[in-house]
């Protein structure tokens, strides 16, 4: 099992980054019922002001090939469309795990 955690960060006032992130976490949560080859997906809006990162995403695929599936999926795409512009930084790392 693959785990891909990424962390985005985004531009404008607090208000606007507050309310691309929650267009994109309710976007991304629905990936799983759209693609065959995620197999989970947890979103969180970061809550500590103190903080520059905006919003996490941890999901689950068997293999790195059925990530990058569920990167180039439509649905994914139009999910990504939604920070298109608004996006100042993206952090990612991918590893296996033991179940």
């Amino acid at each position: 099992m693959v785990k891909h955690v990424v962390t985005f960060q985004f531009a404008g006032s607090p208000e606007i980054r507050r309310e691309v992130a929650t267009r994109f976490r309710d976007a991304l949560l629905a990936l799983p019922q759209q693609i065959e080859e995620l197999k989970s997906i947890e979103v969180g809006l970061n809550e500590n002001p103190a903080e520059q990162w905006d919003l996490v995403l941890i999901a689950q695929a068997e293999t790195l090939a059925d990530i990058a599936a569920y990167s180039a999926h439509p649905a994914h795409l139009a999910a990504v469309e939604i920070i298109a512009g608004h996006k100042a930084g993206r952090a990612c790392v991918d590893y296996t795990i033991d179940e």
